[in-house]
Parts: structure tokens; C-alpha cells; sequence
């Protein structure tokens, strides 16, 4: 073997450990605003209609899972949000092409959009990527029984892109564990790679009512652990987070995040 073969080899070999051992896939999340405004109860039964004879297009599409929520609280309601996950970027694209050429969703689409009065006054999109320690959607355990859970989705603009890292490793380091702990279920933890109020982190709990919801944030508040957790250096919010905003948000029937 002469000098550049072996130095070809050696440098394959010391490469093969990091290639065998990828990090997990952070999905992206894609959060569809549909805003109604003129005729709210009329737009919010159209567009719910619509939505669910498009899910199972959607699912062939390979899009999931699929979460679908009214607001019940929150700012600029009423509203419909609508929830896409994906493996990648890529994957976005390609699962968006095949919706297009569907079928049944084209059928759907058109009729939707045929009738003379809008179905929604304003949508807005924007594109998140999960944190590394929660990297994919985590569906709240099933019950076909139990009655719709409560659902909050938070928002905490940061002042730049250092304070809001800082915020995210604070959450990978310590916080969605605490959340865990106490029951508080998380579905998702992001970044906003594309979208308003940049820079920016959002998440979503579920409760299984607002009564529980308003025991388990005062556990939170006085746990031990978030207490020491907010006070080491660089974790207060007053340094990291310029603004907060919430959403009180109940699953429509047919999300499969409920």
C-alpha cells in the first residue's frame, strides 16, 4: 500500500464511527392560522367541514400526524389552527406535492372555495424546527372515551438569536423534564425557523381540564427544581425573553392531537 492509499483509508476509517452514528431527525412543524372575521360561526363550521374530508388526503400524502384546534382563548380569535409535522424540509415538499395532485383533495379544495362567501378572512403559516431533546411530536396517550383535552400553545420571543439559544438549552437541559414530571405533557417544543415575532421558541401542553391546568403551572411555579433551574446564570427570563404569549386551544373532532 503506498502513502495515499493508506492515508485514503485511514481517514475512511476514522469517518465510518460518525457516519454509523447520525443525530436523531428534528422534524419540522408547519402551524397554518386560518383567521375567520365577517361570519365567525358560519367560517368556523365551513372550514372545519373542509378540513376534515381533506385529512385522509393528507394522510396519504404522507403528513402526520395531524392536529387541528379552535381557539378558545387567545388573540386575534376565533381561529382554527391547523398542525402538519414532517421528517424534513424535503419531506414537506414532496408530502405537499402529492396533496396537490390528489384527487379527493382537489375536489375538495374546489368546493370549498366555490361557495360565495369566504371560508376565512386572513391565513397565516409559519415553519418550526422541534429541539433536540424532544425532536418529533408526542401524541398525548389515546382514549376514544375521555373527554377533549385542554391544550395551551406559548410563545416566548427572545430579544436575538443568543438569548433565544440560551432559552432552548435551558428547555433541552432541564425545563421539558420538569413539564414531564409533573404531568404537565408536552406534544412539542420548536424554534421558528420561518414566520412573525422572529426570534422565537413555541410549544404546546395538554391538560385534561382547565382546572388541572391551573394546579400544574402553580406546581411548576414552586417546584424546587425550576426554581433552581431559572436562577443560574444567563436562565432569567427578564434577560432572555422579551415577550410571552398564550393560546387556550380545544382539539376539533377530528385531530389526531387530542
Amino acid at each position: 500500500m503506498n502513502r495515499r492509499d493508506f492515508l485514503l483509508t485511514s481517514a475512511a476509517a476514522l469517518a465510518a464511527p460518525l457516519a454509523a452514528a447520525p443525530s436523531p431527525s428534528r422534524n419540522i412543524l408547519e402551524l397554518r392560522y386560518l383567521r375567520m372575521r365577517t361570519n365567525p360561526d358560519n367560517e368556523m363550521q365551513r372550514t372545519s367541514d373542509f378540513l376534515r374530508a381533506a385529512v385522509p388526503a393528507l394522510k396519504r400524502s404522507g403528513i402526520a400526524p395531524l392536529g387541528f384546534f379552535a381557539s378558545v382563548i387567545a388573540e386575534e380569535s376565533p381561529f382554527i389552527l391547523a398542525i402538519a409535522s414532517f421528517p424534513s424540509l424535503a419531506a414537506m415538499e414532496t408530502a405537499r406535492a402529492k396533496e396537490a395532485e390528489d384527487k379527493d383533495y382537489i375536489q375538495a379544495r374546489d368546493a370549498y372555495n366555490a361557495a360565495s362567501a369566504r371560508g376565512y378572512e386572513r391565513l397565516e403559516t409559519s415553519l418550526l424546527r422541534c429541539f433536540e431533546t424532544m425532536p418529533a411530536v408526542e401524541l398525548p396517550p389515546a382514549d376514544a372515551q375521555r373527554p377533549p383535552r385542554v391544550f395551551e400553545l406559548r410563545t416566548y420571543e427572545s430579544n436575538n438569536a443568543t438569548t433565544l439559544a440560551r432559552k432552548i438549552h435551558m428547555f433541552n437541559t432541564g425545563e421539558i423534564k420538569i413539564f414531564q414530571r409533573l404531568g404537565m405533557q408536552p406534544v412539542f417544543c420548536a424554534e421558528t425557523i420561518v414566520g412573525a415575532r422572529m426570534q422565537n421558541r413555541v410549544y404546546m401542553l395538554a391538560f385534561d381540564n382547565l382546572a388541572e391546568r391551573e394546579k400544574l403551572w402553580q406546581a411548576f411555579g414552586s417546584d424546587p427544581e425550576w426554581q433552581k433551574l431559572r436562577s443560574l446564570p444567563g436562565n432569567n427570563d427578564t434577560e432572555n425573553v422579551s415577550n410571552i404569549s398564550n393560546a387556550i386551544l380545544r382539539p376539533l373532532p377530528f385531530s389526531e392531537i387530542r
